[in-house]
């Protein structure tokens, strides 16, 4: 909700050792920001990034240094939830409806130690195991993202490949896994469940 997101804003700010450099209710949103902004942490709702879409695509490359913190709320308590979102690369987790300090703590350790389980959530991912978890991870890459973003343009695979300086093959192999892993009929259908998924500004994400 935004009340929310103003509150987490307001308690940011007066914090002196946090900056709170904006929000968004959208994960294509989401993804500009963080390409402008370059944040040290991202605090997420659980709603809007259930799958783990967002964490993949910001976490995937070797070079970032992205904290991602999930708000975790009450229907995603589960062990299901944290592992998923633990192989998706999120490295913070707390109730979001917790008291704002232990939000903020979350942010703080997760910031500094690089994983932080809020003690209500780290029972549910005893015995997780980064390898265990990654055959059943199904999110886009970037490259992946980029070229479902083209699609959903309107281009063909040959000027997909023009605009990002690939092999049209290259272009067939990314179009490929993108209808594996969102079980895609073909490129319109894909493009149709990543706007329902909110992967795609104008889709169903509901906002934080």
């Amino acid at each position: 909700m935004p009340l929310f997101r103003e509150g987490v804003a307001a308690v940011v700010r007066r914090t002196p050792t946090m900056h709170w450099l904006g929000a968004t209710g959208h994960l294509h949103t989401a993804v500009r920001l963080h390409e402008r902004l370059r944040p040290d942490v991202l605090l997420v709702d659980s709603v809007l990034d259930p799958q783990g879409h967002l964490a993949t695509l910001l976490t995937g490359a070797a070079s970032s240094t992205l904290a991602v913190v999930s708000l975790v709320r009450e229907p995603h308590r589960t062990a299901k939830f944290v592992r998923a979102a633990l192989a998706a690369g999120v490295r913070g987790l707390v109730p979001r409806d917790g008291q704002i300090g232990e939000v903020l703590h979350a942010i703080t350790r997760t910031h500094a130690d690089g994983t932080y389980l809020d003690p209500t959530l780290a029972p549910l991912a005893a015995g997780f195991t980064p390898a265990a978890e990654a055959g059943s991870r199904r999110s886009l890459s970037r490259r992946e993202y980029e070229v479902l973003q083209l699609i959903a343009d309107g281009m063909e695979n040959q000027a997909v490949a023009n605009e990002l300086y690939v092999s049209v093959e290259t272009v067939r192999t990314h179009v490929k896994n993108i209808l594996r892993k969102l079980r895609a009929r073909d490129r319109t259908h894909a493009v149709s469940l990543a706007y329902q998924a909110g992967l795609l500004s104008g889709g169903g994400a509901r906002p934080v």
